[in-house]
Formats: structure tokens, C-alpha cells, sequence
């Protein structure tokens, strides 16, 4: 588990922008979403943070977005990073069929939509992930546009939340799962 070098939204507020800045892209790949937000130090409060980093993510073009999706593996693919690899934990050791149904399908959904399939793992299982694929290649591009900054919302929050929570808290996760 990697340990950060501050507690919380107070030590959040006081890291250099760099170290901030930093952090930020760590949840999500976009430069300018994680500049932004980093400038908007001090938050008040967590739902601050959260609240403004939606906002921004709203305002994100698409080729801000493109770079937010440049940092997510395809699902199902080996994930480089710890966060990504967390998130699709539900998808180890899933069936060879689904995984193979998967690995076509995410080509499928890029062709027609030119950007990785993004969908809010949270451990859940590739059959799931699979179906929700499924149902969104029925999507047109605009609405499918909607739906994967919707889920890259749920991401960052996710993440923001993680990156905020006490060090102490990982150690108690590990030791419950030990």
C-alpha cells in the first residue's frame, strides 16, 4: 500500500503546488484539471474539494478529456497503476470467455467511439463491466460522450476520497484483508 506524506484536507491545502498538482494527476490524467484544482486552495471542507473538482471536469474539453482517458487501462487489460488495478479487482480471475468477450468488445467500443470504455469499476465483476459495455454500444456518440464523463466523475471523487483519507486508515484496510 503506498503511504502518502500528509494527512488529510489541511495537509492537502498547505503541499506545494507541484507536490498538489501532483497528487491531483494521480487521480485523474488530465493536466489542466489537476492545475486547476490545485489552485483553487484551501478548501473549506472535503465536499468542497469534491464540488469544485466536478465543476472543473464539467468544464474539461474534449481534449482535456482524451487526456484524462489516456491514464485508464482498457477493462480487463492489466492495469499499470495501483489505483486502476484497486478498481478492477473484481475483474481477476474472471472467466476466459468473459475476459475474451471483454478484450473484443473494448476494440468495438473504441472504433465507434475513439476513446477507451470507461466505466466506474469499484470491484465489481467482469460480467458486470461486460454487460454495462453492451449496453452502451448501443449508445450515440453524444450521449455515450455523457455517460463516460459521468463515470470518470465517480472515478476522481472515488480517488479524491482515497487520496484524502489518513494513511492510518490504509495500514487498518491492510490488516483487516491480512
Amino acid at each position: 500500500m503506498r503511504r502518502v506524506d500528509w494527512r488529510g484536507l489541511s495537509s492537502f491545502n498547505e503541499l506545494s503546488d507541484r507536490k498538489a498538482i501532483h497528487q491531483l494527476y494521480e487521480c485523474c490524467s488530465s493536466s489542466i484539471w489537476a492545475l486547476r484544482v490545485a489552485k483553487a486552495r484551501p478548501f473549506t471542507d472535503d465536499d468542497a474539494l469534491l464540488d469544485y473538482a466536478d465543476a472543473i471536469l464539467d468544464e474539461l474539453t474534449d481534449t482535456d478529456l482524451d487526456e484524462a482517458l489516456a491514464g485508464h487501462p482498457r477493462i480487463g487489460d492489466r492495469p499499470d497503476n495501483p489505483a486502476s488495478a484497486r478498481e478492477q479487482s473484481g475483474v481477476a480471475g474472471a472467466d476466459a470467455a468473459v475476459l475474451t468477450e471483454l478484450k473484443e468488445l473494448n476494440k468495438a467500443y473504441e472504433k465507434r467511439f475513439g476513446h477507451v470504455y470507461l466505466v466506474f469499476a469499484n470491484g465489481r465483476p467482469a460480467d458486470v463491466l461486460l454487460g454495462i459495455l453492451k449496453e452502451r454500444m448501443g449508445n450515440d456518440p453524444a450521449t455515450e460522450r455523457r455517460a463516460m464523463r459521468s463515470e470518470l466523475a465517480k472515478i476522481n471523487r472515488s480517488r479524491l476520497i482515497r487520496m484524502l483519507t489518513p494513511a492510518e486508515a490504509f495500514l487498518d484496510e491492510s490488516a483487516a484483508q491480512a
